[in-house]
């Protein structure tokens, strides 16, 4: 591209060169010879008139008389009736620029200029343009190559961006040129990258809940499974699988959530649940992993509350903060359930050593864990709360407290539970 600007430019210059620099040629040509032909006929005017002068003042005519008062330089026959002719300089050989007078006295003058003289003067003066057209095309390269070097880098440099976002690179440039077509092109480029790189951020952030999200129920899928493959007692079977076929169900609706969430996270289909039903589905799905692990799960509070949102959408929250204490703490892990003005709170604690204080404030960011988990499971189950209109928040770092808070339908005759169940 760099070659066909530089010769395209080129081109366009040599034929403005070539087109004005004949036609000047010409015109320089013309008016060196008018301007020379001009002179012989001043010259021989003049000399006309200062023969006139001596013959009226009755002064003798001789070459070196005339010579000296006319100060030509060209050779002059002048020739007076009944006189021999007068020759002034020396006849030049070859061609010749004429000029010729008549006298008031009837004398004759004629001057003479070799062609030579304007050949020579013509010819510097076609130096002179025939340097300032090399002077031009030189010109003309330099601004040539410059200007294609100002066109073909920028395309260079947009066609590596293009390159770069095929290979699976996002990340905007944000260069621009000078140039408002190929800055148009730059911006468009950029754009492309900003939402290539959130369609990427949002799959690997889809890959990396769903792995997170499933693990859970697939784990305890696989305990169900193993309980019914170790037993032969008919009624333990059928309860195992009723346990196992609420487990596919919820992974079922797991999947169909992060599939929801993907598309649009503030998407959900909140509606007016029983608390107690969820609270008690995630006591029954992870008492077994407590009781292997040594550990007690209790939950006390206030019965009979009822909550806005998605009732998957808040087992899974549940089961983020069930699972987190499990891992990371301690002891017997408590849920409590209370109400707070217009809102069902549900309380998760336990007897651990608590979330480190250089994490406190930023427990709930992404990648971010205390023991080298995969510091997910938190700020997606943040993520489901806000969906359906709630919130989850740390409220004390020593012990833990984690308490995710719901709109509430409130129920008639709410009554206080402080029994362990």
């Amino acid at each position: 591209m760099r070659r066909r600007l530089i010769n395209s430019t080129l081109a366009v210059v040599l034929v403005v060169i070539a087109v004005f620099g004949v036609s000047l040629v010409i015109v320089e040509t013309r008016t060196i010879t008018s301007s020379a032909q001009e002179s012989v006929d001043a010259e021989a005017y003049r000399l006309a008139s200062i023969v006139d002068s001596l013959l009226l003042d009755g002064k003798p005519v001789n070459p070196n008389v005339i010579a000296d008062q006319s100060g030509a330089k060209r050779y002059a026959l002048i020739e007076i009736p009944g006189r021999a002719p007068i020759e002034i300089g020396e006849r030049p050989d070859g061609g010749v620029i004429q000029g010729k007078a008549t006298g008031e006295q009837g004398e004759t003058v004629v001057v003479e200029e070799p062609r030579s003289s304007v050949t020579r003067e013509v010819g510097d003066s076609l130096l002179i343009i025939g340097g300032v057209a090399v002077i031009a095309v030189i010109a003309a390269i330099l601004l040539a190559v410059r200007q294609a070097n100002r066109l073909a880098s920028p395309l260079t440099d947009l066609a590596e961006t293009a390159e770069r976002l095929g290979s699976g690179d996002p990340r905007p440039r944000h260069r621009r040129y000078g140039v408002p077509e190929l800055d148009r092109v730059a911006d468009v480029l950029d754009a492309s990258a900003e939402r290539i790189g959130r369609m990427l951020t949002a799959e690997r952030r889809l890959a990396a809940d769903a792995s997170h999200q499933l693990r859970t129920p697939l784990t305890a899928l696989s305990m169900r499974l193993e309980e019914i493959s170790a037993t032969d007692d008919p009624a333990t079977v059928k309860e195992e699988a009723s346990v196992a076929l609420t487990q596919v169900e919820r992974l079922t609706d797991v999947v169909e959530r992060l599939l929801t969430n993907s598309r649009d996270p503030r998407t959900g289909s909140a509606i007016a649940f029983d608390l107690d039903e969820v609270v008690q589905q995630q006591m029954a799905e992870w008492r077994s992993a407590y009781r292997s692990a040594g550990r007690a799960l209790v939950c006390s509070g206030k019965q009979g509350m009822r909550a806005v949102g998605t009732p998957g959408a808040v087992a899974q929250v549940l089961a983020a903060l069930i699972e987190n204490s499990l891992m990371h703490g301690g002891g017997t892990v408590a849920l409590r359930t209370r109400v707070t003005g217009n809102q069902s709170v549900i309380e998760v604690t336990d007897e651990g050593p608590g979330v480190p204080a250089d994490l406190g404030a930023r427990i709930f960011e992404r990648s971010i864990s205390g023991r080298n988990s995969t510091g997910i499971g938190l700020a997606v189950a943040r993520d489901l709360a806000e969906a359906d209109g709630g919130r989850l928040e740390m409220l004390q770092q020593h012990p833990p407290v984690f308490a995710l808070f719901l709109s509430r339908e409130a129920r008639k005759r709410a009554e206080e539970r402080p029994t362990v169940r």
